[in-house]
């Protein structure tokens, strides 16, 4: 089964072509990065304009390095939410259309159920499952017992971890994205810096806002006294309780259901820090440990072809009412 998928939720304009769920065809990305890295972030109206010059570009451009044409699909797929509403309209749009003129079923899938389906494009996935969905929008714990079976366990209470990784990098004077850079300068620093460990108790919840507040509190009090930053230093010290409480949390849900496959999932899934750890306490733990190419924990399209395969054997179909959602929850 060839499913067209489209994946407009933020500023990359993706298209892919998957097959059966696991096969990657074929993938093109367009990424807005540079344009919006001039304000410090995405700015939702520019990436819903951006999305709407660049959809039939992509779609003809992954087409033609699949050398395949439309009549070869049998699905299209597309991310109805969450993310950015404007943004989710122009691919929801773009995938409406093909599915009317080519009379083929519209399959619609969630943004964090592809997150999770981008581990399946490198390893079928084995259940039962934990996955640990990480990314500027999310982090949240989330048990599978069964292929498009979601049940989460926790989330965060505030602030995710990619956007707390955002507003520090802001504060220590790294350009925006932040989250990459600050995972580099953590390696080259010292943890120096007296940070608390956030929300440090036995729920599978999170909570960064604090430690948010606890490092612009501190650089501005250090700021006030004429003494100067190290940004390795507190990147490090700002990852490393990260990391911590997020392997601690992790490790304790997979205790809690005797669960021996572990995914790591979104785009704070490329975090060297949080790999390493991760990779550390699964093989003391024995436990069996996947995570995607650096190129699928970012937002693509591959990820919603390899969900959307298994939710349509699951039968979700939608028709042309489908509608995007900028909160919706994964069920």
């Amino acid at each position: 089964m060839n499913i067209l998928a489209i994946e407009t939720s933020c500023d990359e304009t993706s298209v892919a072509i998957i097959k059966d769920g696991h096969k990657e065809i074929a993938t093109t990305i367009l990424s807005q990065m540079n344009t919006h890295a001039v304000f410090g972030g995405v700015v939702p109206e520019i990436a819903s304009r951006m999305h709407i010059e660049n959809i039939t570009i992509v779609i003809e451009d992954v087409l033609k390095k699949a050398n395949m044409k439309l009549t070869d699909i049998d699905a299209f797929a597309v991310t109805y939410g969450p993310g950015l509403i404007g943004s989710l309209l122009v691919g929801l749009m773009a995938a409406k259309t093909l599915a009317f003129i080519y009379n083929k079923p519209l399959i619609p899938v969630h943004h964090i159920a592809g997150h999770i389906y981008a581990n399946n494009l490198v390893k079928p996935l084995e259940f039962p499952l934990m996955a640990l969905v990480v990314s500027g929008g999310h982090t949240e714990l989330i048990y599978m017992k069964e292929h498009y079976n979601f049940q989460s366990l926790g989330s965060t209470l505030d602030d995710a971890v990619g956007e707390a990784y955002d507003k520090v990098a802001r504060v220590i004077n790294v350009p925006y994205p932040g989250g990459p850079l600050v995972d580099k300068l953590a390696h080259q620093g010292n943890d120096s810096y007296n940070l608390p460990l956030p929300l440090n108790d036995d729920s599978y919840n999170s909570s960064f806002s604090g430690l948010k507040s606890a490092v612009i509190n501190l650089v501005h009090n250090e700021k006030q006294k004429g003494n100067a930053i190290i940004p390795e230093n507190m990147a490090a010290s700002f990852q490393n309780r990260v990391v911590e409480i997020l392997t601690k949390k992790t490790m304790h849900a997979l205790k809690d259901y005797n669960v021996k496959n572990l995914i790591v999932a979104g785009g704070v899934a490329a975090n060297k820090g949080l790999r390493e750890s991760l990779t550390k306490e699964c093989i003391t733990n024995n436990i069996n440990l996947i995570i995607p190419e650096i190129k699928y924990c970012t937002d693509n399209a591959a990820m919603i072809g390899a969900a959307a395969y298994y939710a349509y054997k699951r039968g979700d179909q939608a028709d042309l009412n489908l509608n995007a959602k900028a909160v919706e929850t994964l069920k």
